[in-house]
């Protein structure tokens, strides 16, 4: 094992007694894997002292030519998920996937300089992340929402589990990953609220749901009831818990048919745009959400096209509601 590997095998250990999601964890080890080879590979470095800014500089350099799925972190994977034979195999790394492979090494030097004293200087401490054109993100419309939900096959047990799923998530905004992991106790219709446990930032939080809501999963949990024991509220047809990229490629699925590119993020943001549009607050959207401020629920959610800003405008124009 070289001082590199050792390095990052500490530091994996450190974000597990810091409690990281796996998702987090598994972000950090496969960046750090994939700059550990580069490292090994193009300067035969395989101690962490002897990174140095310019090297790190290199490596962007690298990403943005390099494309797609042309590296992996282990031959053996390659077996597994046959990168060649996907349609985007070679084209372009984005810029946010960039920016969040700088950001994962970047908080690994930080650890390996402040919290282990391995290293005498941080290599990058002047070097900055790749910007982000941040695109609009598309606030989907209802007779669009129609046409997806109308592509899950009601008879079927899964088809309609996943009409279920897809109205929640619209009408409260969690993450799929939390909804996934839902138990029927959570439900409590008489506040009309769902008490989510398992969070992204492990801050238990309340989300609320409506009347049409209410019915829908009243309607379903009876329907679960009859042909699965599973402790889940939206569990396989075997009684495990549903993946969320099983849903994922569920509900892109059901989008392709009708011509509608969409997945589960998608329907969170649009149920924060829609709660804005129709006149909800920003400070019980935050809270809804579960982000730690109002201005990280802005700045990740809410952009508004210039047709969305006018008609929320017609709705509170100054002039329109003073008798002058």
């Amino acid at each position: 094992m070289t001082d590199f590997e050792f390095q990052v095998d500490n530091f994996m250990l450190f974000c597990s007694s810091k409690n990281l999601s796996r998702k987090t964890m598994a972000s950090y080890e496969q960046a750090l894997k994939l700059f550990g080879q580069y490292l090994k590979q193009q300067f035969k470095i395989d101690e962490v002292t002897k990174v140095q800014t310019g090297h790190i500089r290199q490596y962007i350099k690298y990403l943005r030519e390099r494309g797609k799925y042309t590296v992996v972190s282990t031959e053996e994977s390659k077996e597994v998920n046959h990168p060649e034979s996907r349609s985007d195999f070679k084209k372009d790394i984005s810029t946010a996937t960039i920016a969040n492979y700088v950001r994962n090494i970047k908080v690994f030097f930080n650890y390996l300089h402040d919290v282990e004293k391995e290293i005498p200087k941080n290599p990058l401490t002047n070097v900055e992340s790749p910007k982000i054109e941040r695109k609009i993100k598309k606030t989907l419309a209802p007779e669009q929402l129609k046409k997806v939900l109308s592509q899950f096959d009601l008879s079927t047990f899964h088809g309609y589990r996943n009409n279920v799923i897809m109205r929640l998530l619209l009408d409260t905004g969690m993450r799929i990953g939390e909804c996934l992991s839902l138990l029927p106790e959570s439900i409590d219709f008489k506040h009309k609220s769902i008490h989510i446990i398992n969070t992204k930032n492990k801050q238990e939080r309340f989300v609320y749901f409506s009347y049409k809501t209410a019915n829908e999963l009243k309607r379903w949990m009876k329907y679960r009831d009859r042909y699965s024991d599973s402790p889940f509220l939206f569990p396989t047809i075997r009684g495990t818990q549903l993946e969320v990229r099983n849903y994922e490629k569920a509900l892109r699925d059901a989008g392709v048919k009708v011509g509608i590119p969409i997945h589960p993020h998608q329907l969170r943001n649009n149920f924060a745009k829609y709660y804005i549009l129709n006149n909800g607050d920003w400070f019980s959207l935050c809270r809804i959400l579960g982000h730690s401020s109002v201005e990280v629920t802005q700045k990740a959610y809410l952009d508004f096209t210039d047709e969305e800003i006018g008609k929320k405008y017609q709705k509170h124009s100054p002039l329109t509601f003073m008798d002058i």
